[in-house]
């Protein structure tokens, strides 16, 4: 419990006690004023109810305050507001109290599934993919430190049409050659037969079209999405040539995505390929039609009607019997909870997909299934990046190895031009350009709500002042130089008279777990980011407004306060960023 938890609690006591009301929650605040206090209590909530005016409440809420409790020295009311002056060993109290407690993690003893990325093996990730990425897996570590167990866990789309073009084109195109011989990331490799397909489609269609053929017919009678349409289905019918090439193909982007999730920083714990659960939904939708919740239209196909709900007629199998998404993500559902003891599976999907996920959870609430009240979707809003400042695959997809580099470049560039890392070795130094550009990169990402639209601008991530990746780093960094130049060991110090710089900070610090608990709540990483910012320029203002700096203090209870203080400080940092996936450095 934190700090001003305490506070409200007490005041709830002592509100039921001298007036015998319940349920009064009067707001505290930090005490932002020059009036003497370190809590503000607003007493207007009180003034209809007690038919008093707020300045009177005031005082006798004062009063019964510092009588009742041992919580509080002194008290001042102006115009109706409380200010209250909390005792000096309370924050020492708790200070000791949240130090003993860091790593303690009450458990949940429940399980929670995070699916995340997600991607089509046509393609490289790009910049879309590490919102998502990002997103879920800071999600991930953010429910483990508030005591769930978790599940990461993704499904690739390893089948269909798209992946069809990718392989019909280097069928046709590309003469025997592999990442290997060509030295290419194999997603690259398979994503740039993807975009062979499109432009040589694009050209047989403007030949029909040329011939007076209808461009929509076109678009069907070109060869080679016919020739596409055929490996589908040769695919689909398990044709040996076709699946040994799909395979083959699928290992090189494999490969790919790999190498982007570990400098990415994310892993999974689970995996699932649509190619294994595509055929899943099937049972299901004869389920539902032997239950009279389907209905089968005169040409075969299988709907699912939600205009009750608001919705529309959801199509769930093809008048040819195969499946859409919709029928494959009811399979994989179903699954999941058959194959894992969860309740809860969160999707971490862009908003594009809104509508989709409002469907699917409906149409499983119907199949009767109970578990669907525990499905949530972690809708995001989509990231842009300025123009021109990015190269991008036919001027619009933006590629996450591309990104993941500049970031590096642009922190390797920083550092050069500070000039601060001379005397450590190559590997120590490649290390810290990577920590802090992936670590910018990440909080850029993080710190805004994860519902929001944002734009990405890759050089200020990377500023080293405001609100930053490398500006909690260059912190994190400038405490670890602080402990070691002390020789830091940690004791036990007695009570010293705490400043309200150092109040402050212990008022952060405790509040922690409790911005842990919102954030997993929230399912934002944000509130985590924004936490850690605070902490920062709190333990600043801290370190900047000691008359004596730290080291240069005469050995005792006070140095060792503050050194204790600056070391937990540090601790929590490291674990806020490690929430977002952010590493520290002890050099910037």
């Amino acid at each position: 419990m934190n700090i001003k938890d305490i506070i409200e609690e007490k005041l709830s006591e002592v509100i039921l006690n001298v007036y015998q009301l319940k349920e009064i929650n009067l707001e505290v605040q930090e005490n932002k004023t020059e009036y003497e206090g370190d809590f503000t209590i607003v007493t207007f909530p009180l003034v209809k109810q007690l038919k008093k005016n707020p300045e009177s409440i005031g005082v006798e809420l004062g009063e019964s305050l510092t009588a009742q409790t041992d919580l509080f020295e002194s008290f001042n009311v102006i115009k109706g507001f409380l200010n209250v002056k909390v005792k000096n060993q309370f924050f020492v109290d708790q200070f000791k109290s949240i130090s003993e407690d860091f790593s303690n993690i009450d458990k949940k003893n429940a399980t929670v599934m995070v699916e995340y990325s997600s991607p089509n093996t046509n393609k490289p990730l790009h910049l879309g993919h590490i919102r998502n990425n990002l997103l879920g897996f800071s999600v991930a570590q953010i429910l483990k430190e508030a005591g769930y167990d978790v599940i990461k866990s993704q499904i690739i789309n390893d089948r269909g049409i798209h992946i069809c073009k990718s392989m019909l084109a280097w069928e046709k195109f590309g003469n025997g050659e592999t990442p290997e011989t060509t030295h290419t990331k194999g997603d690259k490799f398979v994503g740039n037969y993807y975009v062979e397909f499109d432009k040589n489609y694009k050209k047989e269609i403007s030949d029909l079209v040329e011939r007076g053929i209808g461009e929509d017919q076109a678009k069907k009678e070109a060869p080679l999405m016919k020739e596409a349409q055929k490996m589908l289905q040769d695919w689909e019918n398990g044709d040996e040539k076709v699946r040994s090439l799909w395979a083959e193909m699928n290992s090189w982007v494999y490969k790919g995505f790999n190498e982007t999730y570990k400098r990415l920083g994310v892993d999974f714990d689970q995996v699932q390929y649509e190619s294994n659960t595509y055929i899943l939904g099937k049972d299901l939708i004869q389920e539902g039609l032997d239950k009279g919740i389907l209905y089968q239209k005169e040409d075969g196909s299988v709907w699912c009607d939600l205009t009750d709900e608001g919705l529309d007629q959801k199509l769930l199998l093809r008048s040819d019997g195969t499946s859409v998404y919709m029928t494959q993500d009811l399979g994989t559902a179903v699954e999941r909870f058959k194959q894992n003891d969860i309740q809860k599976l969160i999707y971490t999907v862009g908003n594009e997909q809104d509508y989709h996920f409002q469907v699917l959870f409906k149409i499983l609430k119907k199949l009767g299934y109970a578990w669907a009240d525990q499905l949530f979707h972690l809708s995001y809003g989509m990231v842009e990046l300025p123009e021109g400042k990015m190269k991008s695959r036919e001027g619009t997809v933006v590629d996450a190895d591309d990104l993941m580099q500049e970031m590096y470049e642009t922190a390797k560039s920083k550092a050069q031009e500070l000039g601060k890392l001379e005397t450590l070795s190559d590997q120590e130094r490649e290390s810290s350009y990577e920590t802090v550009g992936l670590g910018a990169l990440k909080y850029f990402m993080l710190k805004v709500d994860p519902k929001k639209k944002m734009l990405f601008n890759p050089a200020d991530s990377v500023d080293f002042n405001g609100n930053t990746g490398p500006f909690i780093q260059y912190t994190y960094a400038r405490i670890q130089s602080l402990l070691s130049k002390a020789n830091y060991e940690y004791k036990e110090a007695s009570a010293v008279e705490l400043n309200e710089f150092e109040k402050e900070l212990i008022m952060l610090l405790a509040n922690y777990k409790t911005i842990v608990e919102r954030a997993a709540e929230a399912l934002s990483p944000a509130l985590v980011a924004n936490y850690v910012y605070d902490l920062v320029k709190s333990y600043n203002s801290f370190y900047q407004n000691q008359s004596t700096p730290i080291v240069k203090l005469e050995e005792g209870d006070l140095k060792q306060t503050r050194l204790n203080l600056s070391d937990l400080t540090a601790k929590t940092i490291k674990k806020s960023l490690g929430l977002l996936g952010i590493g520290t450095v002890n050099r910037m």
